[in-house]
């Protein structure tokens, strides 16, 4: 069985959350939280970092939470790929 869409969808999908985290990291320090398309942003991307949050202890004002699901999400679908890779 050939897996070349799924694996283009999932490398396709995991392309764009990670960018949508990059967005919403960068406009945190440019735009102001009421903004409308950083709150889109904070409501698709909060679920996924508020455990990281509760997990990471604080470091002052810098928040890796964002590279840490970076990091998941690429590991993931890498993960994903290759088992699908393995099955073909």
């Amino acid at each position: 069985m050939n897996f070349d869409l799924i694996i283009m969808l999932i490398r396709l999908l995991s392309q764009l959350f990670i960018y949508i985290v990059i967005a919403s990291s960068l406009l945190s320090y440019f735009v102001s939280p009421y903004h409308p398309v950083r709150e889109a942003l904070d409501r698709i991307i909060g679920p996924f970092l508020d455990p990281i949050r509760r997990i990471m202890p604080q470091t002052g004002g810098l928040d890796f939470s964002p590279l840490i699901l970076c990091c998941a999400v690429w590991a993931i679908s890498n993960i994903l790929i290759a088992i699908l890779l393995s099955l073909s």
